[in-house]
């Protein structure tokens, strides 16, 4: 509490003590007594944003993580006990084949919803360097274009069969909805944004009610009967999912709308927590109840129009979202709120450098080092044993070459 004699003394004060850059505003509260002015100020600070969330590299590396081979470590596991590869756990491992969702169907979507937080602190930041606004759209078209050739590249690209190779990719659904969502983001205050990814739900529902015209009398939300997968047939017959039969993929043309509104999901979640409205723990409290409003919604639209991550259905959006949301919110209340960081070092090395560790092994031979370096051991051992082994010798050996990138700060950033 300060005692000032007028409110141009309370200016100059502001004005000369408090650090600019750190400081959002000030709300001043005056009390008169005694003809004199009792001022008490309630200073906001925001964050700094070029500050990076190391809640949000530990989270991306535990995603990654499953990727990288602990799916299959887990899986293997599983094999060494009765009910084997059947049981719930290591079914949790694998996609589901159609409707509904097991914890593999959370990776992409995740990793979809974390590059959406991202945005808004990288765009504080170009904003406060004071880049122009062609060079912003510059950087987002770039790096959207850059993943549609990476997920290219991954498809076989150098190949050079030009006449089959599959078009769609993880990479290029992941560059294509987040830059629309990053214009939106630019361009939409967040109630807009809000208004346009409902509708954008509703009409993709609405769409899905059409059943593919080649596959009359067919079931409208069926592998076979979509209309996903008609227009992917109509406009890259011979580019989609081989494994798939070649007539449906899952990262699909019209699939990648419901996808933006995952990405935009992410972009509120980082608009909101860069924010100054509240403080960590508030705001932890907040998205573990949007994520329980979310999954509510998600699972009673479930009725109606089922959880499908190869259509990328609008149930599916809301209940991946609640779960990607819940995943952020709890690493972010560990991590950047209660400050217990000492653990996250191993997932921030994977998650420093995401985009290098799905793509490294179509180049990268690991499981030939693996073999290399643990064959011998391994082959010592029991079957089931020697398995596991092995999956974590893989595991350990993928990690200390994201380990040698990250000692040289050597970043795949786009």
């Amino acid at each position: 509490m300060l005692n000032l004699q007028s409110n141009a003394e309370v200016a100059q004060l502001v004005e000369r003590r408090l650090p600019k850059p750190k400081v959002a505003g000030s709300k001043p509260v005056f009390r008169s007594t005694g003809g004199r002015t009792t001022v008490a100020f309630l200073i906001v600070c925001r964050m700094d944003p070029q500050k990076r969330l190391k809640s949000l590299d530990t989270l991306r590396g535990f995603d990654m993580m499953f990727i990288m081979g602990v799916a299959t470590l887990i899986i293997t596991i599983c094999e060494q006990f009765p009910g084997g590869a059947d049981c719930w756990l290591a079914q949790q491992m694998d996609h589901v084949e159609w409707n509904g969702w097991h914890h593999h169907d959370t990776i992409f979507p995740l990793f979809l919803f974390i590059s959406g937080i991202s945005f808004p602190f990288s765009y504080a930041a170009m904003q406060e360097k004071g880049m122009a606004r062609r060079s912003i759209y510059w950087k987002i078209f770039r790096r959207a274009a850059l993943l549609v050739l990476f997920g290219l590249i991954c498809n076989g690209l150098f190949k050079l069969e030009w006449s089959t190779i599959r078009i769609p990719s993880v990479l290029a659904r992941i560059g294509l909805a987040w830059m629309f969502a990053a214009l939106m983001f630019i361009n939409f205050k967040p109630g807009t944004r809000a208004v346009i990814s409902a509708v954008i739900l509703l009409g993709y529902w609405f769409l899905l009610m059409i059943p593919a015209p080649d596959a009359p009398g067919m079931d409208p939300l069926s592998h076979d009967g979509n209309l996903v997968g008609y227009i992917d047939r109509m406009v890259m017959p011979n580019h989609l999912y081989r494994w798939d039969g070649g007539n449906f993929d899952p990262e699909g043309i019209l699939s990648t709308l419901p996808a933006i509104v995952t990405a935009m999901l992410g972009m509120f979640t980082g608009e909101y927590v860069r924010s100054t409205r509240h403080d960590g723990n508030r705001k932890t409290l907040y998205m573990f109840a949007a994520a329980a409003v979310m999954l509510i919604l998600g699972y009673i639209w479930n009725i109606w129009f089922p959880i499908n991550k190869k259509l990328w259905t609008s149930s599916f959006v809301l209940v991946l979202g609640a779960f990607s949301l819940a995943s952020f919110a709890l690493f972010y209340w560990i991590i950047d709120v209660r400050g217990r960081d000492g653990w996250t070092f191993p997932f921030r090395v994977i998650g420093m450098n995401s985009i290098t560790i799905f793509m490294a092994p179509r180049v990268i031979d690991f499981h030939h080092a693996t073999d290399f370096f643990m064959g011998g051991i391994v082959g010592l051992m029991p079957e089931g044993i020697g398995s596991i082994v092995s999956r974590v010798a893989y595991l350990v050996i993928c990690w200390l070459f994201l380990y040698f990138l990250y000692r040289k700060k050597i970043f795949l950033k786009l």
